[in-house]
């Protein structure tokens, strides 16, 4: 395997110097547009150039008028090797070599577009190929370029699948850093995949054994297909008799055409890789997956395809994919979660689930939030099974922490209630690079990945070696009641000339005539500068003040009066409603997380009623599900399970640390003088 990656990182290097040649005719940004798809081709060429004159003499054997279905099957079959690929052309590379470079264009061009109408798609409407085609025409450098390539053998006894996909990544990756791209957009770092993969799989030895067994692989943004790849390799090696079915969807026009083209190569379905943004274009509706795994872009927003998606979520709640709720519009990873849920087997098998995301899912959002409620909603149905809380700088385009969430609706009796969460962030887990990828400083090691996958599949926790990493909680461990908690509102009230100049800046004031003014004022400054307590004593003096002086006042501007002339007083009276009821305190209002699995009244009466006497629960303040007292919420939060205390260094070497750079500070400032 080493000498392989070897000669993997020679191939993309010898392909990477083939840019070179487009410098000056082509932004940096754009090389991948021409060395991508001809990497494509000349693949798809010597994976066919065997079978050339096969499919050309079949071709001129089809009876006229048949159907396309039918001409494509008959022509896979002349491929052979169950590639669903064939291309018309009478050229190929080698012939295209001994033509006269004048006609390289058009012989090229005959070429692309006598592909199979799947491949062609991928060249004409996805990789816009020809428009590239002609520009290396028009710049003199097409034959030179494709000469370089006719010098590489892509054929699968040469270049193995996997390895096209580590061709494919280094390629890409390289691309992406000198065109200022995000290389995250395209795949995910192999190990980080290798490792979703073999938790998914850890605990489903017996349902992999034997023959005639049937997986179906789902990636919802499967970029350029990694993802898909490793986990048919990983499972071919458990069960070399397995039967591996790959479905996706990308939204990138580049990224889907090299996906799909993997899976011609590899004998998959290609149509079975759909083009087009997954939450609004469901291309595999009604599909359900035995494994499905995805790394969703993080932090982007969904503005601009909102519509669909709310009237989904609206019109046909549970019974369409986001039902139980959509986040909010800055960051969409929730509603692929979502999304994958929505395809779970409902049979023996059931369907397993590992997606690898940001912090945002597990703690983002208040009770209430959509965020919250899609948590409550996996959370209560118990399908959440662990969540794996990887090291930063595992990825090329960040080095933010990302979290592996693994999900079943089929969770063995261990497991169920209960939600295993891994610590391997630390150390232990991690060891770094030699030279950075972009950001890519760190890689999870073999033996670490499959400590890991030990940790999980074995539940390990408690006081034991790995109790510092693996913790077991009840689903309800996470979730809480927010409570509306209200004090008494207490205010004085005065006639001062403070105050009363408070009231002539207030608009409802300001909107009454100048004589209605002068009146309320005359009888305000008459009232004198007495302190009340009460406010029902200081509206009996307010009102006979108002009828000695022969003054109406309406409702609103009444109103305006007691707000400007009272002032907060925690020794005035509490000011009651009609009915005699305290009346609330809004800037005094706050809101208490009860633990879900403790009473709120329990909680009130130990720890806020000891605090704040005459305070008391608003309990109107309901749960819009379950109709009690105060609002469910879910979060998960990693830092509070597995904090780490760290002390701080000693005094005394902060202090030399100090007084050296003080030191070194003299010296330069010495020598700048001299």
């Amino acid at each position: 395997m080493a000498k392989k990656s070897v000669e993997i990182q020679n191939l993309s290097g010898f392909i990477w110097s083939i840019a070179e040649i487009l410098r000056g005719d082509f932004k940096q940004s754009e090389y991948g547009k021409v060395i991508l798809p001809f990497v494509v081709m000349r693949r798809l060429d010597c994976l066919l150039e065997a079978s050339k004159d096969g499919v050309l003499s079949a071709a001129e054997t089809l009876p006229e008028g048949i159907d396309d279905a039918t001409r494509d099957m008959i022509l896979f079959g002349a491929v052979g090797d169950n590639v669903r690929v064939y291309n018309l052309s009478r050229f190929t590379f080698d012939k295209l070599k001994g033509q006269e470079p004048a006609q390289l264009h058009s012989n090229l061009v005959d070429y692309l577009t006598k592909f199979s109408a799947n491949v062609r798609d991928i060249f004409l409407d996805k990789f816009l190929f020809t428009d590239q085609l002609k520009r290396l025409k028009d710049g003199g450098i097409l034959w030179p370029v494709f000469e370089r390539f006719c010098e590489i053998d892509l054929h699968p006894d040469k270049v193995s699948n996997v390895e096209m996909g580590y061709l494919f990544e280094e390629l890409i990756r390289r691309f992406s850093e000198i065109s200022n791209e995000t290389a995250g957009e395209h795949f995910t770092p192999r190990e980080v995949i290798r490792l979703i993969v073999d938790l998914l799989i850890a605990n489903d030895d017996t349902k992999l054994t034997g023959r005639g067994i049937i997986r179906q692989v789902y990636d919802p943004a499967c970029g350029t297909g990694g993802m898909l790849a490793l986990t048919e390799e990983a499972l071919k090696d458990f069960n070399p008799s397995i039967r591996v079915e790959l479905f996706g969807q990308e939204l990138n026009g580049e990224s889907f055409g090299i996906c799909k083209s993997d899976m011609l190569v590899t004998g998959h379905d290609p149509e079975q890789i759909a083009f087009g943004n997954t939450l609004t274009q469901d291309a595999h509706k009604g599909k359900r997956f035995h494994y499905m795994l995805s790394n969703p872009p993080y932090g982007v927003d969904w503005k601009k395809y909102q519509d669909p998606i709310k009237t989904e979520a609206e019109t046909l709640g549970f019974d369409g994919r986001f039902g139980a709720g959509t986040p909010r519009i800055s960051d969409g990873q929730l509603l692929f979660l979502q999304h994958m849920i929505s395809k779970m087997r409902d049979d023996e098998a059931g369907s397993r689930i590992g997606i690898v995301m940001n912090g945002s899912p597990l703690f983002t959002g208040g009770a209430g939030s959509g965020e919250s409620e899609i948590r409550r909603w996996m959370l209560e149905k118990d399908w959440v099974e662990a969540i794996v809380a990887l090291p930063t700088d595992l990825f090329y385009n960040t080095g933010i922490q990302t979290y592996v969430w693994l999900l079943t609706n089929r969770k063995p009796e261990n497991r169920r209630g209960k939600v295993q969460l891994i610590d391997a962030s630390s150390e232990r887990f991690w060891s770094s690079m030699r030279k950075s990828l972009g950001s890519k400083r760190r890689e999870i090691p073999d033996e670490a990945r499959a400590e890991i996958v030990r940790i999980y599949a074995g539940m390990l926790n408690g006081n034991g070696e790995y109790g510092e990493f693996s913790k077991i909680f009840d689903t309800a461990d996470f979730g809480y009641r927010e409570i509306r908690v209200e004090r008494p509102l207490r205010l004085n009230f005065q006639a001062s000339q403070e105050r009363i100049a408070r009231l002539r800046d207030e608009k409802v004031i300001q909107r009454l005539s100048e004589d209605e003014r002068e009146e309320i004022e005359v009888v305000l400054l008459g009232m004198g500068e007495t302190l009340f307590k009460n406010r029902d004593a200081f509206e009996k003096a307010l009102n006979k003040a108002l009828k000695a002086k022969g003054v109406k006042i309406g409702a609103p501007a009444r109103k305006t009066i007691l707000s400007a002339l009272s002032e907060r007083d925690e020794e005035a009276d509490i000011c009651t409603d009609k009915d005699g009821n305290p009346e609330p305190d809004m800037e005094l209002r706050d809101h208490e997380l009860v633990p879900l699995k403790e009473d709120w009244r329990d909680y009130f009466a130990r720890d806020v009623t000891p605090f704040v006497p005459g305070a008391w629960v608003d309990e109107s303040y309901r749960d819009a599900r379950d109709g009690e007292i105060g609002r469910v919420g879910f979060e998960i939060n990693f830092n509070r399970y597995f904090y780490r205390y760290v002390p701080p260094r000693p005094l005394e070497e902060i202090d030399a640390e100090l007084r050296a750079l003080e030191a070194e500070i003299a010296g330069l400032l010495k020598e700048v003088a001299a």
